[in-house]
């Protein structure tokens, strides 16, 4: 009997240590899918057997986030993913496959440094290659500097120096607007037109909306352009029904943008960002560039641009959904207090993290739960000094499964 005791005593400890090692080993194999996925996902690369095992321990060990972190000290992150996540802002066409631009490294820069994000629509600042490398200059003409970081494949993680804009495309810094007043952006949004594709695909890239969803035909129509008819195709119902509905909000900001142009040569490639200075006589008869009054004759009575002054008319109205910040007034001159106010902005927060979701879990967000995790990092986002490198590690983690 006592030996009947001792078989079944030994046998229960026994059926409890494999118990606990193959839940052990059950974990740690979920751990190893996780640091994989967290890895793929971020880096945009798989993970040697090593960098596995590490990150693998910092999950078991309730750290995911310190995972995600160690992910971001992966070249192929700044090289890749942030690469690609910021190309398609910096054309027309949203095309991921553009060569690197001033623009989008400089999104790498910002995200790297660790710098708040917001600067991006505001700060005098820009990236460049390291001065040690053998590169062309930095040209206001063309794209070949970046072009070579990317052909040679730089280590961007390393090689990247923060210089301020202004020294590189001669704007004077209180003109400079981050990313707004980059020479990419420039070539793709104040090329011909009105200046207005600008703030579109600034909404677009930065707010995660296009102007459909905004038209508002309860605006004032007192700063809408002379070049748009008030009666298109003879029907003013056109013009009070859609027109006025987009433009009466749109007019007033993109007015910020009425110093600017981009000035193409005869190939399409090079061309540079024109700005007017202070003392600058244009053919308006002031410094607005001469676009802001084409087409004078289609209503003439509509409004004639003075200069760069802007005001948001969506701070009243269905438009406050976006989250307008009520410590700035709403109005001001220039690109840089436009781009201030656009990215202080509920929106712009927002908007960031659904992007790093589509980048990181390669879907929007979908379910209750995805919803949930966008409101909760978007908020950690602003308490973290809207920092993106915290949004990429908490998408990330989110995102790699139990």
């Amino acid at each position: 009997m006592r030996m009947f005791y001792h078989n079944v005593k030994q046998g229960f400890f026994t059926f409890i240590f494999l118990f606990i090692f193959s839940n052990f080993q059950a974990a740690h194999a979920g751990s190893l899918e996780q640091a994989k996925q967290l890895h793929d996902r971020i880096a945009g690369v798989p993970a040697d057997a090593q960098t596995l095992t590490e990150l693998s321990e910092l999950i078991t060990a309730g750290d995911p986030i310190a995972a995600a972190y160690q992910v971001m000290e992966s070249p192929d992150f700044y090289n890749t993913t942030l690469k690609l996540f910021a190309s398609p802002w910096t054309n027309e066409d949203e095309d991921i496959f553009v060569p690197l631009n001033d623009y989008s490294a400089t999104v790498i820069g910002i995200v790297r440094d660790d710098i708040d994000f917001r600067q991006l629509l505001q700060a005098d600042i820009a990236y460049v290659g390291s001065s040690e490398l053998t590169l062309p200059a930095y040209s206001m003409t063309n794209n070949a500097h970046y072009e070579a970081l990317e052909n040679q494949a730089i280590n961007l993680k390393e090689h990247l120096t923060q210089v301020s804009q202004s020294s590189l495309n001669g704007l004077p810094p209180t003109a400079t607007a981050g990313v707004l007043t980059s020479r990419a952006a420039a070539r793709a949004f104040f090329y011909l037109g009105t200046n207005r594709a600008m703030f579109r695909f600034t909404l677009m890239n930065h707010l995660c909306t296009d102007l459909e969803p905004l038209k508002d035909n309860t605006r004032s129509p007192d700063r809408i352009r002379q070049d748009v008819s008030r009666s298109p195709g003879g029907d003013s119902r056109l013009f009070l029904n859609n027109c006025l509905a987009c433009h009466s909000g749109m007019d007033p900001m993109a007015q910020a943008f009425a110093y600017y142009d981009f000035d193409f040569t005869d190939d399409a490639d090079t061309g540079s960002l024109v700005y007017n200075n202070v003392g600058t006589i244009a053919a308006t008869g002031s410094r607005v560039q001469a676009k802001y009054h084409l087409n004078a004759t289609n209503f003439p009575y509509g409004f004639i641009t003075p200069d760069d002054e802007w005001n948001n008319y969506w701070r009243q109205g269905p438009n406050q959904k976006l989250g307008w910040d009520q410590g700035l007034t709403g109005k001001g001159a220039g690109a840089k207090s436009l781009g201030e106010e656009l990215s202080h902005s509920q929106a712009f927060a927002q908007c960031q993290v659904k992007k790093v979701f589509e980048n990181v879990c390669l879907r929007s967000p979908e379910s209750q739960d995805d919803l949930n995790q966008v409101t909760s990092t978007t908020a950690s986002f602003a308490t973290h000094d809207y920092k993106l490198k915290r949004v990429f590690a908490e998408i990330g983690t989110y995102c790699m499964g139990e």
